[in-house]
């Protein structure tokens, strides 16, 4: 009867050890799947940075409404008098100057082109949004993977903890061996908190980029990775890049910009003809050296200023040079982004090249070894350091899968960014 009673308190303890270890690791907490094309679809609707940005285009615009802005119409008004009888005089008129030379219309084109470019400048900026939520969206998910393999790494070796401490109540193990398998798995859940924490920040920074307040949930990534074998060929990539990406729509439309400078400058240089109109009140005099009735005049004239002191050369050379720095820039840009598709498509192949080395069966030998020598320790054919040994590359050999998948996923991300094109749907 009482070794009926010593194997029912192994079991017990068994039992108990295996539910302790694994209460210690919290992962249940409000939680959210998001996928891909609903998490990007938020960002774009949500982000506050991008919302924030989109208010360059309405300031652009007002500018517009500015520059139609006409000289407004000045009303003068001037009374005297005096204390010899000359009688009082009020005089009143209109002034406005008229812009020659078209300083409204150079102005107006101006600021329209400010628009475009600012509306360039926008989906630029939507595209980094883009590839910056991508990485994020792709980090949550590798910390995820992480996180489970060393949770999976974790409750396989807190049971070979358990299993030893009932080996060594039978007298299987030593008492060291058994020690140093619950040591193993102490120093398992050290990681396994380690990746639940960078887990869990991941997806804060998920709802920050999404523009949403984290309250009591947290919204979790999922992908089933399966749009992202893809087949490039560089010519057309680069081709496709010079038509799309904004930045060097922007960088044109900075020369376009400095043109309309240009042409204000010049405009600006013209000048300006301000006429006026008035009335002239004359109140009677009764002085008797020379007096005169009540008598009223009207008063017109125009002005022109004189531009000997001021042509305004400096405004032109700074128009013509910005014209000049623009074509520069351009020309960068563009050559820049070659260089961008190229890098990103080198980049692209060689981690698809990567990839491919999992499908020779890398994942499932280790784990089949692994399995194998924790079969062998419980029969007593294999030491435990060849166990941890096993498990350690097991886990390596994961980790470095998801690593590369995420390598992957982000140089097909890049690659999109570089060329200025987004159909990613993963």
């Amino acid at each position: 009867m009482k070794p009926v009673y010593n194997i029912f308190k192994i079991i017990i303890s068994f039992l108990f050890i295996t539910s302790t270890l694994q209460a210690q690791v919290d992962t249940s907490f409000a939680k959210k799947q998001l996928s891909y094309t609903d998490f990007i679809k938020q960002v774009k609707e949500n982000n506050l940075e991008y919302a924030a940005e989109k208010f360059t285009v309405n300031l652009a615009e007002a500018e517009v409404e500015n520059a139609k802005i006409i000289p407004d119409v000045e009303w003068t008004t001037e009374g005297s008098t005096n204390q010899k009888h000359m009688g009082n005089n009020l005089e009143t008129g209109l002034n406005w100057t008229v812009e020659l030379g078209g300083k409204r219309k150079a102005r107006i084109d101006l600021a329209k082109s400010q628009v475009n470019l600012n509306k360039y400048l926008l989906q630029d900026f939507l595209r980094n949004l883009y590839y910056d939520a991508s990485l994020q969206f792709l980090e949550c998910i590798l910390n995820k993977n992480i996180l489970d393999v060393q949770l999976n790494s974790y409750k396989t070796l807190s049971n070979l903890a358990a299993s030893d401490s009932i080996r060594y109540k039978l007298g299987d193990i030593t008492l060291t061996d058994s020690k140093q398998s619950k040591l193993e798995a102490q120093f398992m859940l050290n990681e396994v908190y380690k990746a639940e924490s960078e887990w869990k920040n991941s997806l804060t920074s998920l709802s920050l980029i999404m523009g949403k307040k984290q309250k009591d949930t947290l919204y979790t990534a999922y992908s089933t990775f399966s749009n992202f074998n893809r087949d490039f060929v560089l010519a057309d990539l680069i081709t496709t890049a010079q038509n799309n990406r904004a930045d060097l729509q922007a960088a044109l439309q900075t020369k376009n910009v400095s043109q309309k400078m240009l042409q204000l400058a010049k405009a600006n240089r013209v000048m300006d003809l301000g006429i006026n109109a008035g009335l002239q009140f004359n109140g009677k005099a009764t002085n008797e050296e020379a007096p005169s009735p009540y008598h009223t005049g009207i008063t017109a004239g125009v002005s022109i200023p004189l531009r000997f002191l001021n042509n305004r050369k400096g405004e032109v050379q700074t128009a013509q040079y910005s014209i000049q720095k623009a074509e520069v820039e351009y020309k960068q840009i563009e050559l820049q982004i070659e260089t961008e598709v190229t890098q990103a498509y080198q980049n692209y192949i060689n981690t698809k090249k990567q990839m491919q080395q999992f499908s020779n069966g890398m994942l499932s030998n280790s784990k089949a070894i692994l399995e194998g020598k924790i079969y062998s320790y419980k029969r007593g054919n294999t030491s435990l350091l060849e166990v941890l040994d096993a498990q350690r590359t097991y886990n390596d050999v994961q980790e470095n899968y998801y690593q590369t998948l995420y390598s992957y996923c982000s140089a097909l991300v890049k690659l999109e960014r570089s060329v200025g094109i987004w159909d990613i749907s993963f």
